[in-house]
């Protein structure tokens, strides 16, 4: 029980450090406000662009440095068509329009009707954003992150934030293969040679 409480208290101050760092970052707060006007879905910005947000912190490189796109996911499983998603993203267009970076934007409902033939690998439907998030590649980077209406903000980190701010590369094997981990790491090792990989088999 005790081990509990210090780990939670250890999640709570990382979550502090996590907003402390997105709310300093120009670019990322107006990402944040303007991506209020996606709904009515449920959405999450996610994965690298605030991971490396961090790293960048951490590492003292500039804000933007190594951010190739933004991830913004949705979910609306009542209509799983193209056309639907691909209204979205014309919508995102012209919501981010300022933004320096790429906005890619998916509807986490459909992504096992394309996934297979992306990827070679079947995959169930999700039932939720947070399912998704559960199956993204590495623990870090399973993070999800939305600014709610009243500015209070909604954090998802289904393995907790500690190897976030550790800095370390963790697989999460519920989706990716060796090569896959290793290529992602690799490439991030590059640009941020902080990172401590472990290897896939630990």
């Amino acid at each position: 029980m005790k081990e509990q409480i210090f780990l939670s208290l250890y999640e709570e101050q990382y979550k502090e450090r996590l907003i402390d760092i997105f709310t300093k970052n120009e670019t990322l707060m107006s990402l944040f406000r303007e991506a209020r006007s996606l709904g009515p879905h449920p959405y999450y910005i996610g994965a690298g662009c605030l991971v490396q947000t961090v790293w960048n912190k951490l590492t003292e490189r500039p804000p933007e440095y190594g951010i190739g796109d933004i991830d913004i996911i949705y979910y609306d499983e009542a209509d799983l068509s193209y056309d639907a998603e691909d209204a979205m993203i014309t919508k995102g267009e012209k919501i981010f329009a300022g933004t320096p970076f790429p906005v890619d934007i998916k509807n986490q409902a459909r992504v096992h009707l394309w996934y297979r033939e992306k990827f070679g690998i079947d995959l169930q439907p999700y039932r939720s954003l947070e399912s998704a998030i559960d199956k993204w590649p590495t623990t870090a980077t399973c993070l999800g992150a939305r600014l709610n209406d009243d500015d209070s903000w909604h954090i998802y980190a289904p393995f907790g934030l500690g190897d976030l701010f550790g800095l370390i590369v963790r697989p999460n094997k519920v989706l990716i293969n060796e090569s896959i981990y290793f290529s992602k790491a690799q490439k991030w090792k590059k640009l941020w040679p902080e990172l401590q990989i472990v290897p896939w088999g630990d």
